[in-house]
């Protein structure tokens, strides 16, 4: 019988993502963003992370304002809605973090080889452009078939990925929509896949759509029910993105003594998922609630 994957965040959190560990994150670009799990990572005190990502919202500035990462192989790194992130600038002006810039298409490509078992994948997109003096992982190769010049771009596998879903059944089989992003190669590369769900719900609702699941349950180590987990970054079908949000950070992170500030209220007191949402308040539960559901057409499957 299969066994139940379900656990708390901070047992999830200690047991798959150890220090030294590298960790894709953020991988639906701007939806999705599994903020809970990163904060949990921020108050266990993990250190020498390793992130991967194309575009993390503002999740990477807060991981790196809290001493938690040592290099990020990203396309982008900052706040979302206002540009600049301002942990991110600090970190790379001391010189406290490495830095492996890829563009969107990269680390797609370096995750879909990692996910594929080959050491790279080639690309022309790459070529001529300044990643390749900061960028390891990209050198310069010949086509053996055309004799044309290729950009490779080496492989990725992270030792874990971190996603939110929409819904998951207790043994990681889990439905994700909207936008994916690089969600399933980041999930089909990583030696271990967390993840955290709106809901937990029946194996059987999951099975009368198999096109919906994200990445086979054998893949996911762990399962966390965590309700808003992605605010405030928006979830489809669930709550929109809290804009407020995004721009009180660029205010509370512009120096390091106003982040320890907005870290203590919005991190470091709070203990669980449940004491996050009830210190939003019901008044931005609501105003961030979908209300006007857009559902998609019924397949039928046929027997």
């Amino acid at each position: 019988m299969t066994t139940s994957k379900v656990m708390n965040m901070s047992e999830a959190i200690s047991r798959w993502v150890v220090d030294g560990s590298s960790v894709a994150m953020g991988t639906t670009l701007e939806t999705a963003i599994p903020f809970a799990a990163g904060h949990e990572i921020i108050r266990q005190g993990k250190k020498g992370l390793t992130l991967i990502g194309p575009i993390s919202d503002m999740l990477f500035d807060q991981l790196i304002g809290a001493g938690c990462v040592q290099r990020v192989q990203a396309a982008w790194v900052g706040n979302v809605i206002t540009g600049v992130g301002y942990n991110f600038r600090r970190a790379v002006e001391q010189g406290r973090i490495d830095v492996e810039d890829h563009s969107n298409l990269t680390i797609s490509m370096a995750l879909q080889a990692g996910s594929m078992g080959v050491s790279f994948l080639p690309s022309r997109t790459a070529l001529g452009s300044d990643l390749f003096a900061t960028n390891p992982g990209l050198k310069s190769v010949t086509c053996p078939f055309t004799g044309q010049k290729h950009a490779a771009v080496a492989a990725i596998v992270p030792d874990v990925a971190i996603v939110h879903v929409q819904r998951s059944d207790p043994y990681g089989n889990a439905h994700a929509w909207g936008n994916m992003g690089i969600t399933r190669e980041a999930c089909l590369a990583s030696r271990n896949v967390l993840l955290t769900a709106e809901e937990i719900v029946s194996t059987e609702l999951i099975t009368r759509d198999p096109n919906r699941i994200l990445t086979p349950g054998f893949k996911v180590g762990a399962v966390v029910h965590a309700p808003w987990g992605a605010h405030p970054s928006p979830m489809p079908g669930y709550y929109n993105r809290d804009h407020a949000v995004f721009l009180d950070y660029q205010t509370q992170s512009r120096t390091p003594e106003l982040f320890a500030l907005w870290m203590n209220q919005w991190v470091r007191s709070i203990s669980s998922i449940h004491q996050y949402v009830e210190t939003l308040g019901n008044d931005s539960l609501s105003r961030l609630s979908i209300t006007r559901h857009a559902y998609s057409e019924p397949v039928d499957y046929g027997y």
